[in-house]
């Protein structure tokens, strides 16, 4: 069994812009990294997913928002490529859900979040420390 712990955002850092923003254009750029880090108990495993981003606007930066949310593993049950890559999707549906609630009233509130690029991951070192 998998539980999915709530989304804890444990940074919201953001800091209005200096100069005018309403053509940022090239000026305003972002990114958003993933850490997963594993857990472990006497009779549960799990994962931790965070995921950070950054908002950067003429060399300045708007906004640091991090996020974490946990998923606790029965040890016997064994996780696949297709069940990792649904949790950390799910992570990352909260993550930008969240930020779009918390992005109105600032200068980012018609920005939306980069999407998920999970090609850029390699998932095969966190699937082995899950099912050692």
């Amino acid at each position: 069994m998998i539980e999915q712990t709530e989304l804890v955002i444990s940074k919201w850092d953001y800091r209005p812009p200096q100069n005018a923003f309403d053509d940022a254009g090239e000026k305003l750029t972002s990114y958003i990294t993933l850490d997963v880090m594993k857990l472990r108990a006497a009779n549960k495993k799990g994962i931790a997913c965070r995921f950070a981003c950054e908002f950067i606007f003429e060399k300045r930066t708007l906004l640091e928002y991090v996020a974490a949310n946990t998923y606790v593993i029965d040890l016997p049950d064994v996780i696949d490529r297709a069940e990792l890559q649904t949790m950390i999707q799910n992570t990352y549906t909260i993550f930008k859900e969240k930020f779009d609630l918390r992005k109105l009233g600032t200068a980012l509130q018609d920005k939306t979040l980069l999407p998920f690029d999970e090609s850029r991951y390699d998932l095969a070192p966190v699937l082995a420390l899950l099912n050692e």
